[in-house]
């Protein structure tokens, strides 16, 4: 059967009609809208995010929302396709999920392969160490690039998948009956594990030590990171963590930038560049996996339309950046000024927060890190691919 084929029938495999409904979990990275963390966009229209990334795989050669359904195809996460089928019309989060991985597919944008592989044709070949020169190289980029383009994509998507597993010691009645909910965290469990199974063999394919340590350090730092951000949101009094500004850039680091950074840093690493372009490669996919956060983090408070039962993450940059400014005993006051028998009004405290300076240094904070990417960047000769990264990055941080 042909991919595109197969493109048109999972949608019904897995029940997709309409909108994707609001995952249950703090959006990460982003933000799972449709595909998930990293669609990106800025303030500006979605219109003009998809052009820059339209124009950008066009340069890479392929469509990137292609690169890991190659194996989410295979016939063994069919067989698990069907088992999500069984999910259909109940409220478990992994449907949404999956869902989102192939519905609307031309806004499925992987932005973390879209970046592996803008960076390795903007690096291009070494000129210093001839040793791989007898590699593929297509559109002026090797296969073994493109290979960690999509071992990227698997890591990040089996993430995705495993952030849906539902904590059964907090479900209500109306989550739905606690069998749909054990049965739905089987399949996540496995679907994951699915995944992240074949990014490791596609990793051992590499034959790069390096490149293997490389992203498996990039994989405990999600986790860990993951870790502290479950550790803070998991109670209701994770309202009054004081967390500040500079511990919030650590955990994000490791939640939502080390896996492009250490990928970027493996594309380089791949076609034999030297510590330096490596270091600047890193640099870049750090800063712009930061400058992404944030901007996502600042939807909620800068969107014209903005419905006012839409929740925030309360340790979100705007939010951590309102409380270093107000301090922490006043901070606490308007917690308790927005809560409303025991629930907390978010319409209410979002005004609070747009009041004060926490947004406008957000944004500063986003184009300070967008400023860092493109700096990154100068080490590159000039050419379409840099053009590229630096109109995503251009994307990201405007605001007007």
């Amino acid at each position: 059967m042909s991919l595109r084929r197969l493109l048109l029938r999972l949608p019904r495999y897995l029940g997709v009609s309409g909108s994707p409904r609001r995952l249950w979990w703090s959006p990460f990275l982003d933000t799972v809208s449709s595909v998930g963390s990293w669609r990106g966009q800025s303030s500006r229209s979605p219109a003009h995010w998809n052009q820059v990334v339209s124009e950008a795989e066009k340069i890479v050669g392929y469509p990137t929302s292609f690169m890991s359904l190659r194996c989410l195809l295979s016939d063994e996460l069919s067989n698990i396709a069907m088992q999500v089928r069984k999910l259909v019309g109940t409220q478990h989060p992994l449907l949404t999920t999956a869902r989102g991985l192939v519905h609307e597919s031309r806004h499925n944008l992987q932005l973390r392969g879209l970046v592996v592989l803008l960076i390795s044709k903007a690096a291009g070949p070494s000129s210093v160490n001839a040793s791989c020169q007898n590699y593929d190289m297509v559109s002026g980029i090797y296969s073994c690039q493109r290979s960690l383009a999509e071992i990227t994509e698997l890591i990040h998507t089996a993430l995705l998948v495993h952030r849906g597993i539902v904590n059964l010691s907090e479900l209500q009645s109306s989550d739905g009956p606690l069998k749909d909910m054990q049965f739905g965290n089987k399949i996540a469990i496995l679907s994951g594990d699915f995944l992240l199974a074949n990014a490791c063999n596609g990793l051992a394919l590499l034959q790069n030590t390096k490149v293997v340590e490389l992203l498996a350090s990039a994989l405990m730092d999600l986790v860990q990171g993951v870790y502290h951000e479950n550790s803070t949101s998991a109670k209701e009094n994770h309202i009054t963590e004081d967390i500040g500004i500079s511990t919030w850039k650590e955990q994000t680091f490791l939640s939502h930038g080390a896996l492009l950074a250490k990928s970027c840093q493996a594309a380089m690493e791949l076609a034999k560049h030297d510590a330096d372009v490596q270091d600047m490669a890193f640099q870049y996919g750090k800063h712009m996996a930061m400058s992404h956060k944030i901007n996502s983090d600042l939807q909620p408070f800068i969107k014209e339309k903005t419905s006012d039962s839409i929740t925030f993450n309360l340790n979100s940059a705007p939010v951590v950046l309102h409380q270093e400014f107000l301090g922490r005993d006043l901070w606490i006051k308007q917690i308790r000024e927005a809560q409303e028998k025991g629930r907390l009004d978010y319409a209410k405290l979002r005004e609070t927060i747009k009041a004060g300076k926490g947004v406008t240094s957000a944004i500063d904070l986003c184009r300070y890190h967008g400023n860092k990417a493109l700096e990154a960047l100068e080490s590159f000769p000039p050419s379409e691919a840099r053009s590229a990264l630096e109109n995503i990055v251009f994307a990201v941080t405007r605001f007007s």
